[in-house]
């Protein structure tokens, strides 16, 4: 329940053709289809950027550790 179906689908891409003209849907179908590609790239390397920094922040901890022991 709540899910749209094949034929619900299509109907909503009928009634879309009729509105804005079947090449203006296919201009939107291909923004949106670059939209979400560039999202997922952006979301990858949001990951990356994160963990690379988690990195650096615990070589930064390890190293204050020791500065800390060799001075005691």
């Amino acid at each position: 329940m709540g899910g749209l179906g094949w034929q619900e689908l299509l109907i909503v891409l009928v009634i879309l053709a009729l509105l804005f003209g079947a090449s203006r849907v296919a201009d939107l179908g291909g923004a949106l289809g670059r939209g979400i590609r560039e999202f997922r790239t952006e979301a990858k390397s949001d990951d990356s950027d994160e963990s690379s920094n988690e990195e650096s922040e615990s070589e930064t901890t390890d190293k204050s550790d020791s500065t800390k022991s060799d001075a005691s």
